[in-house]
C-alpha cells in the first residue's frame, strides 16, 4: 500500500544528530524517504558545522537543552522561519559526563547527575511546553529510551535512573497533553546500539557483545531497526499508542537463561 505510514507532507522536528551514527540520524533519513519534511535541532554551532555538508540545504537550528529558556527559543525560531503547525518530535537527546571514567553508583557526583537529568530526561518536558502552541492536535511524541530499567549494569551507572526517569516524564506528559488534545508521547525502548554516544560508556564494547549472543537471533540491533520503530510511532498508523514504550530488543530481555552463555559462565567458574 502507497504510503502506508502516512507521513507525506508531514513536518517532524528530530533533536539530537551528532553524526551519520546517531539515532536520530537514522530517524530524519527514514522520516525524509517517508516524504515528510524534516526540521533539525543541533545542540550547537559547532555541531552544525560538522554536519554543514550532510545537511546542506536543509533547516537546521541550534538548541542547547542544558540551557533554561533554550527550547522556547527555538520554537519560536521554526515558528518564525514559516513552520507553523508541527505533526511530531523526536526527543533523542541525552548526556553523561563520563570524563573521571567509571565510578560506583554511590560515588555519582550532584553536579553530574543533575546535569545529566536536565539533559536527558527534564529537556522533554520543556521541548513538549515549548511546541505546544505549534503541535497539531494528533501530532506524536517520540523520545530513546532503554529496552529494560530493571537491569543495573555496572557501566551505565546513573544513567540507568535517569532513562526511568524519562520514560514516566514521557506518561506523565500523554496525561497532562490529554487534558486539550490528542497528542501522543512514546518511549522506544532500545537495546544496545553501535553509536558514538555508545563508545563513550566505560566498558561499552564487551557488554555489547554480551547482549548480541542473548539475543534470539545472535545479532545485535541495527540503529536502522530502532529507527523504523520510531516511524512507525510517529505516523498515525500507532494512534492507539500513547503513553507506553515500545521495546526493541530483538528479544534480548527475554533470554538470560540461553544455554550456550551459562555453559560459557559455568566453564569459566570450574577452571578458576
Amino acid at each position: 500500500m502507497p504510503d502506508f505510514l502516512q507521513l507525506t507532507g508531514k513536518t517532524i522536528v528530530v533533536f539530537g544528530v551528532a553524526n551519520r551514527k546517531s539515532v536520530a540520524w537514522f530517524i530524519a533519513k527514514e522520516l525524509e524517504e517517508q516524504g515528510a519534511r524534516v526540521i533539525y535541532s543541533v545542540r550547537s554551532e559547532a555541531r552544525r558545522k560538522s554536519l554543514e555538508t550532510q545537511l546542506a540545504n536543509k533547516p537546521v537550528f541550534i538548541c542547547d537543552v542544558e540551557h533554561e529558556g533554550a527550547a522556547e527559543r527555538l520554537a519560536k525560531e521554526i515558528a518564525a522561519a514559516g513552520h507553523r503547525e508541527i505533526h511530531g518530535l523526536v526527543h533523542s537527546i541525552a548526556f553523561a559526563n563520563y570524563s573521571e571514567g567509571f565510578k560506583p553508583f554511590h560515588e555519582t557526583k550532584r553536579a553530574d547527575y543533575l546535569q545529566a537529568t536536565a539533559v536527558s530526561s527534564f529537556s522533554l518536558v520543556e521541548v513538549a511546553r515549548a511546541f505546544k502552541p505549534l503541535l497539531a492536535r494528533n501530532a506524536s511524541v517520540v523520545t530513546i529510551g532503554i529496552s529494560s530499567l530493571t537491569v543495573t549494569p555496572d557501566n551505565y551507572g546513573y544513567m540507568g535512573p535517569i532513562k526511568a526517569a524519562l520514560e514516566s516524564t514521557s506518561r506523565f506528559l500523554a496525561k497532562s497533553f490529554s487534558a486539550d488534545s490528542e497528542v501522543r508521547f512514546n518511549v522506544v525502548g532500545a537495546g544496545p546500539l553501535k553509536t558514538s554516544a555508545s563508545a563513550g560508556i566505560p566498558g561499552y564494547l564487551e557488554s555489547y557483545l554480551y547482549t548480541e549472543k542473548l539475543t534470539f537471533r545472535k545479532r545485535n540491533l541495527s540503529t536502522e531497526e530502532v529507527a523504523n520503530a520510531a516511524l512507525f510511532l510517529l505516523s498515525p498508523r500507532s494512534s492507539g499508542f500513547n503513553g507506553t514504550t515500545l521495546v526493541v530488543d530483538a528479544g534480548l530481555g527475554s533470554n538470560f537463561y540461553d544455554k550456550d552463555i551459562i555453559r560459557l559462565a559455568m566453564r569459566m567458574e570450574q577452571g578458576k
